[in-house]
Formats: structure tokens, sequence, C-alpha cells
């Protein structure tokens, strides 16, 4: 009799358990939009893991701590994963933000949590009904692409609140060493970077004979001699040439155009060019470069002592002083702009690739064109501002729209951009240690947007086909994501030589009549007008005429 009443008892309960959930479920209604419980979430998690077989959550990964594994595992995660969890990993996008349950944040301790077995089994077999689709082939041909998605997902890990305070710590004791002594430890990377333009803007012509590009004798602007140059500044666009006085370097008053073969007058003018010859005589020779130049082109300058740990940029100019690092390498004693939020990330490159000035312009006297304080870590805007933007006027800096066209800009354009507003980062696209892509792109330049945009992208276009979208065949010029989005309208310094725009917008040809921007339909068909490219554009079915009629 007792436990017929017991089993009644629990049997009412249940009813009541159910009709209860049933309840819930009737007033929230079974939409995917939903906000999952916290219940929901911690007992979701627990059965995916308790299902996961012992043999492998015990795994090991074979490409732990594997630099080139990383890179790989990144670039397979930006093709096949961004789309949900986004280019940062933090699962918020379109699709993450609106499945049930939601996308996770695979910085989160939830996901670093786990062994890299139990990580390596989700990817391999995704999870039931969820939105995570498994990898696996029949075959278990992926196993290898899946043990480098875990090595990057892995490199995701945020610093604990405990390793901050070392690491923040740690980089007030430290100084810094210079690269080399990063070799040791990061000899793959240490050579890529070695062969970039970063490790070689900056070159001293008695080390590197074959620095200087022209033959001298034909210089017809102003005579020098090899003798007269302490350090040669550039070797893509146009080449610059310092002599040094005392402490300080200085620019002689000429320039090779690298592109064009030509030498040229080099003197930036004293009204209506750079805000800082305000504060400097006419003479180049009056004119040191430690103030207009050499803050990004070294590693740590010193404004008192005019030295420099090392030209070019170096290993610790995004990494931070790394002598600490180097005695005892642990991952809190060193910064990574990989580990840091999108912002800080992003100044580390901003803090020179911008037009701007420093918050308080003269420094002892002296004007720097560089946010003298600043060093990876920090916050650049309590350092530095960025050049105006005039709406509906040309400037020395800006076109009329806000996109810039004076040199060194691709950080003045890209916190205008959607791109930016959305956590992507200038390490989404560009490796600095160098690749063998143009401008040390992750990707050749016409493969590397469709890692996150494409006709079945949720980023958009939204198309059947690319060719749909870009109304030119697919492979020719007119077909590549970069050439309608980033225009070379940035100019380089010397007659002729672009860079990309980096506000990723698209220029229609009514904009070239109105503000007299380069657009480009034009730029590409110069034998067209700009009224030819409207009406052409006017036919295009997918692209809204507000867009490029206006």
């Amino acid at each position: 009799m007792k436990t017929r009443k017991t089993l009644l008892i629990a049997a009412l309960a249940l009813l009541s358990i159910g009709i209860a959930c049933a309840g819930l479920l009737k007033w929230r209604g079974f939409r995917a939009t939903s906000t999952p419980s916290a219940f929901e979430t911690v007992a979701a998690r627990s059965i995916r893991d308790f299902a996961i077989p012992g043999a492998e959550r015990r795994e090991k990964n074979p490409d732990s701590n594997d630099w080139t594994a990383i890179q790989q595992g990144r670039q397979d995660f930006l093709s096949r994963c961004a789309s949900c969890h986004g280019v940062d990993a933090r699962g918020r996008t379109p699709i993450g933000t609106n499945v049930y349950p939601r996308v996770p944040d695979l910085h989160s301790d939830s996901t670093q949590s786990l062994s890299d077995g139990e990580i390596h089994y989700i990817i391999e077999n995704g999870v039931q009904l969820t939105g995570m689709p498994a990898m696996t082939s029949p075959h278990h041909e992926s196993a290898a692409e899946s043990w480098k998605l875990v090595a990057y997902i892995r490199s995701l890990r945020t610093p604990t609140r405990d390793e901050r305070t070392v690491e923040a710590s740690t980089l007030a004791s430290a100084h810094y060493t210079g690269s080399q002594a990063c070799q040791k430890c990061h000899a793959d990377i240490y050579e890529q970077w070695k062969k970039t333009p970063m490790a070689n803007v900056v070159r001293d012509p008695r080390e590197h004979p074959d620095a200087i590009i022209p033959d001298l004798s034909t210089n017809n602007v102003s005579k020098f001699t090899k003798d007269q140059v302490a350090l040669v500044y550039g070797s893509i666009w146009k080449q610059r040439y310092f002599t040094k006085v005392g402490d300080d370097y200085y620019p002689l008053p000429v320039q090779w155009d690298i592109h064009n073969k030509k030498w040229l007058k080099y003197h930036v003018p004293d009204t209506g060019a750079d805000w800082w010859t305000a504060f400097y005589p006419s003479d180049n020779m009056q004119r040191p470069t430690g103030a207009t130049c050499d803050g990004c082109h070294s590693v740590n300058y010193d404004i008192h002592t005019k030295q420099v740990t090392e030209w070019n940029v170096g290993c610790e100019r995004c990494h931070g002083p790394g002598s600490e690092h180097v005695a005892h390498p642990t991952r809190t004693n060193i910064l990574n702009p990989a580990q840091m939020d999108d912002i800080a990330a992003d100044d580390t490159c901003i803090q020179c690739h911008s037009q701007g000035q420093p918050l308080t312009k003269q420094f002892e006297g002296k004007a720097y064109d560089w946010p003298v304080g600043y060093h990876a870590g920090l916050h650049l805007a309590d350092y530095w501002k960025l050049e105006d933007i005039t709406l509906g006027q040309t400037t020395f800096t800006h076109f009329a729209d806000g996109t810039a066209h004076k040199n060194r800009m691709q950080g003045n354009d890209f916190v205008q951009s959607l791109m930016y507003e959305h956590g992507v980062t200038c390490s989404s696209c560009h490796e600095v240690h160098g690749t063998e892509n143009y401008a040390q792109l992750r990707k050749p330049e016409d493969k590397i947007c469709l890692d996150c945009h494409g006709p079945t992208s949720p980023n958009g276009p939204h198309s059947t086909t690319l060719e749909e979208h870009t109304h030119h065949k697919d492979g020719s010029p007119g077909s590549q994501c970069v050439a309608c989005h980033m225009p070379k309208i940035e100019t380089q310094g010397v007659p002729g030589t672009f860079d990309s725009s980096h506000t990723f917008k698209f220029i229609s040809p009514a904009m070239t009549d109105k503000y007299k921007i380069p657009n480009p339909c034009t730029s590409c068909h110069t034998d067209k007008s700009t009224d030819w490219a409207t009406k052409e554009l006017m036919t295009w079915k997918t692209t809204s005429p507000w867009r490029v009629g206006q």
C-alpha cells in the first residue's frame, strides 16, 4: 500500500512537472529567437559532453602550438565556420544570434575548458539538434584539418584576470630586446617576416650595398653621393634618402619614383599640406625625421636620446617589450594582438597606417607626426586623433565623401567601414609576418573576400552566382571584389601610384560627377564616360538604382 502511494505521488509530481513544462512552452513558444535559460544551456552542454566517448576525450592535438597549423586552421575557420561563428569567433553573426541554441563564443571559458579531444570530436561529428554540422568524411580524411582547427581555437583563449595582471606587471618592467631575440623560438615566423616590407622599409646602405635602387649618376634634380646617405626609406613606390647630422636624420630634397623610374623633387609644401609643417622651417635640413617619420619606422624610438632598439617594424612594435618573454616564454609576459579585442588589435596597425595628430601636438617644443607614448596594448585614442573629415569638401587628406586620398590612410578609411563595425580586424585579411601574396594578404586578393562573402553567404552578395553580382565574366579583372569595393585611389606620394581604398564602399559614377571622387567603373573603362557607366548600372537588376544614380 505504501509503495503504491509513493508511486502515485511520484506519477502526480511528474505529471505536474510535465504540465508546467507544457505551459511554459506554450507561454514562451517554440522559437529560435527565445533566449536559452541558464538551465537549458548547462543541461545541453552537459548532455553533449557526456556523449563524447572517453577515448576521444583523451586524444591530444598533434598540432598543438604549431604556428603553421594555427594559420592553416585559421584559414579553414574563415572559409568553413565564420558565417556562423563570425570572423572574430564570438558568434555575433545573423545566424549565430538567431539559432537555438546560440552559437558559442569560442573565446569563452565554456569552450576553452574542453579538452583538445572534446573540441576535435565536436568539429568532426557535429552536435545533434543544433546548427553545428559534422566535418567528417566517410574515410575520416578531415581529421588532420580538424586538428588544425583545434589549434586555432586554442589560440583564441582569453587571458584570465590574473594573467592580465601578470601581463601588465611584466610589461611595466620589461625592456626591448630586438627581433633577433625572437628568432630562436620562432624561427619560421622570423624568416617569413624578414622578407616583408615591414622588415625592410629602412635600410642602411653600408649594411645593404644594394639598398639604393637607382644609379645616382642619373640624378639631375639635386645631386648627392652615396656617402651622404645614412638611411634609405622605401623600395616599392618611392625611395627617399636621409642623411645624418649629429643625432638626427634629415631627408635629402630628392626622391626616386620607382614605378616611373625618374628622379623627383622631395619637399613637403609649407602650406596646404601636412599639419606639422607649420612648426618647422621650409628647409629639409631643419625638419628632422625623428619627429616626422622615425617613430613608425622603428621599434622604441626615444624622443630624448633619439635612439632606437631597431629600425623597421620589428616584432616588439606589435608585441611590446619582450625581455621577460625571451627569458621565460609564457603567453602572459608578451602582448599578442590576436588575443586583444578588435579595437585594440586594430589600434596596433592604425597607429602608423593613418593620418592624424597627437592629442598634444608638441612635446618639449617639437611637433611629432606619430603617437608619442603609445605602444601595443594601450588605447590609441588617448594619444592620437585621426584627421577630421569635412563632408562635402575635398581636403588635403580626404575626398568629399570622407574616403581618404592621401597615402598611409588605411586606418582612416577602415574605421568608417561596416567591416570594422562588425569586428573584422586588419589581421583578418593581412598576415603581418609575411605571405607570398600582394600586401601580405592571407590569400590572393581575388579569393580572400570569398571566405566571408559569396552567393551562399548570409553576408552577401545576395545573388545566385558571383557573376550575377559583378556583371563581369568570372575570372576577369572586373569580377574581383576589390575592383569595385577597394578601388586604387589612395596616392602613394609619386605620380601614378595608388593603394586601395579601405572603406569597402562602392563609389558610383554619380559621385564622381558630384564630388570628383574617382569611381571604379570609368577608372577601368577609361574610354567611357560617367554618363555611360551610370546608364549601364541602371540596367543591373540586382543593384539598387538609388545607390548608383544619386
